[in-house]
This record gives C-alpha cells, sequence and structure tokens, in this order.
C-alpha cells in the first residue's frame, strides 16, 4: 500500500436514516476519503435482550432503552445497504462495512461481494465470524482494541486457516489455527490479505491510553500492514499516526456532533474530517524517503547559507593567514570553512581586501 489509506467512519452515525447515510458518503468524497465505512448488523443477532450499554453510550444517549433497544433504531436494510454500495461506485469511492453477526457477514460477501470486510475489535475473539470472512477469500482489515499480542495472534490464526481451507465446513480447534498461523502458507497468505488497526476502544479514548508506539510493535512482530482506528478527539493523533508509521487511518465522522446518537460527540464534524485528510496527505509527502542527502530545494540556499573563507582584515602579499586574518562569512560559493586547516600558515600571493574571499 503506496498511500495511506483513510476510511471515513460513518457507522451508525446516519441514525437509521438512508437520507443522512448519503450526506455522509456525499461529505467523505468531498473531504478525499479513500473509503466510507458503515456497520451491518441485526439487533436480534447483535445483542441479548438484556445486554447493557456500554458506560459512554448511556452517558450519551441515557437509560430509557436497552442496548437492544438503541441498536435496533440504528440498522440499515439491506436494501439500503444494496443502493449505499452502488451509490458508492458511482461516486468512486469505496464501500466498507463491519459485520457483526454471520447473517450480515454473509450479505456482505454473497449480495454485496464486498472484496474487502473491516471486522470490528470487539469480534477478534469470534471465530465463526472470523473463519466465514476467511473461507470467502476476502480481504480483511482487523482492528485490536481490547487485545492482547496473544488474541492478535490468535485471530490471525483462525484467518489463516479460514484462507487455507476454504472448503472445510467444522469449525477448528485453536491449535489447527496455530499451525495455520506458524506454516509458511499461513504467513503468506496473511500478508497477502490481512491488515491491522491498532486501536483502544473508549469513545472518547483518552490521550495518554493511545500509545502510538504500538503501531511499531504490531508491524515488527506480524510484519503486516498497519494501521490506527482512532477514537480520540481531534485529529492530531490520526496525523501523528501517520508519522508513527499508520498505513492506514480510520476515523468516525458526522454531519453534527450535537446529534443524538451514540458516535456522534466521538466523531469529526465535516470540517475537521476535511482538515485531518490534508493534514494526512502533508505528513505522507513529509515522511519522504531515509536518505539523508541535499533535496532540490535546499541546493540552491547553500551558497547562501553556508560560510567561505574571507579576509577579516586587508592582507598584503606575502603575509601568512592565520585566524587573526582569515575567518568565516557568508555566502558559501567560495573555499569553505572545512578546509581552514590546509590553508592557515599558506602565504598570501597577492593583496586582499577586508571581506574579500580567500582562495587556496
Amino acid at each position: 500500500m503506496d498511500n495511506v489509506y483513510i476510511i471515513a467512519e460513518a457507522g451508525v452515525n446516519h441514525n437509521g436514516s438512508v437520507e443522512l447515510a448519503y450526506q455522509l458518503i456525499d461529505l467523505a468524497i468531498e473531504a478525499g476519503a479513500n473509503a466510507v465505512k458503515f456497520q451491518s448488523f441485526h439487533a436480534e443477532n447483535l445483542a441479548c435482550q438484556n445486554a447493557p450499554k456500554a458506560e459512554y453510550q448511556t452517558r450519551l444517549t441515557g437509560l430509557n432503552e436497552s442496548q437492544f433497544e438503541m441498536l435496533k433504531t440504528l440498522e440499515l436494510s439491506e436494501t439500503a445497504q444494496v443502493n449505499l454500495y452502488r451509490y458508492c461506485q458511482q461516486k468512486g469511492i469505496s464501500f466498507l462495512s463491519s459485520p457483526f453477526d454471520l447473517e450480515s457477514a454473509d450479505f456482505l460477501i454473497n449480495k454485496l461481494n464486498c472484496s474487502q470486510i473491516k471486522i470490528a475489535s470487539g469480534e477478534i475473539t469470534n471465530l465463526p465470524l472470523l473463519f466465514k470472512v476467511a473461507k470467502a477469500n476476502r480481504s480483511i482489515i482487523l482492528s485490536t482494541g481490547m487485545s492482547t499480542l496473544g488474541n492478535i495472534e490468535t485471530a490471525l490464526g483462525i484467518l489463516a486457516y479460514g484462507y487455507l481451507n476454504p472448503t472445510m465446513n467444522e469449525y477448528p480447534s485453536l491449535h489447527m489455527c496455530e499451525q495455520a498461523f506458524i506454516s509458511n502458507e499461513g504467513q503468506q497468505i496473511l500478508q497477502e490479505k490481512v491488515s491491522l488497526l491498532h486501536c483502544t476502544s473508549e469513545y472518547p479514548a483518552p490521550y495518554d491510553e493511545i500509545h502510538l508506539r504500538v503501531i511499531q510493535t504490531l508491524g515488527d512482530v506480524f510484519g503486516l500492514t498497519i494501521g490506527y482506528s482512532d477514537h480520540t478527539l481531534g485529529t492530531a493523533v490520526s496525523i501523528a499516526a501517520v508519522a508513527c508509521g499508520a498505513q492506514i487511518i480510520e476515523k468516525h465522522f458526522t454531519l453534527d456532533k450535537s446529534m443524538q446518537g451514540p458516535d456522534h460527540q466521538a466523531s469529526l464534524e465535516p470540517k475537521e474530517l476535511i482538515s485531518m485528510v490534508q493534514g494526512i496527505r502533508q505528513v505522507e509527502l513529509a515522511l519522504g524517503n531515509s536518505k539523508k542527502i541535499p533535496t532540490m530545494s535546499e541546493i540552491k540556499n547553500r551558497s547562501i547559507s553556508r560560510k567561505s573563507l574571507v579576509a577579516l582584515k586587508k592582507i598584503k602579499k606575502g603575509d601568512v593567514f592565520c585566524e587573526q586574518n582569515v575567518g568565516s562569512k557568508r555566502p558559501g560559493h567560495g573555499v569553505s570553512p572545512i578546509y581552514f586547516s590546509r590553508v592557515k600558515n599558506q602565504i598570501a600571493d597577492r593583496d586582499y581586501e577586508k571581506d574579500e574571499l580567500v582562495g587556496m
């Protein structure tokens, strides 16, 4: 992946409204994102009737409804998702979605024929879901919030086994997944198919719990494309993640932070999303390469910024060059001061005026 892949995470910020979903796609396009991502789920398959809300969900949406009831209002029908997918195709932006149940995964794979699936952090231990997506031979972006390196390795083992055994109907044992992970074939298919996103699963995520250095750790340990799913407020951490080596950035966005819903307050508003994309592209250019050589724009400034050996006062023919009569001043198109030891103690072969360049 040559350029940073920016995923504008619409998530459930459409509040169940297809009209709002179209507006979010348009905003992602205007901002210059590479992909816009939604969430695919059936509330009945995602949460039990009595499943509690997360603390941040309760804080933002209250206690008058259960998590199940909240999720029910945030569903997008399959018909709506088909139309949104087609709209993205027409507009030239990639459509991504995270499935949260097997039925939704089947829909994304077999109805929409999505070539890439995003797996949310909460599903990293969901063997059936991971196995299903890998067996379908889809590229996967896997978020790693709330996980240890061991959790990630286990998930990658499940994916490797699924990729290598597409006709297997029975779920593999963890030992079988471990063997798939450590095999040469497993490592190769993971490098071809899977990307990892570092993530801190809190909304908003505290800055002192982000640990951007983990991006390098994940790259060193797993050798895969590594990105960052950002739940902090503002744009600074996403931009900094790119400087830390992230090749994928995922960030929630909304039309208005004051809207009702669980994710709006921790999301970017339109101007912020545009600013983040611009900042990432600037850092991406600034990273350049690892060769420390003068750039084309620097070369023209060398003779202005550097110094040459000059006469500090009038020097007569036959005088000896020394620290008292030869020094360093701009401009730098004469003899460099780095050669002062060669010039020192030589005899002047002509007269020099003050500030005149001294030759060798």
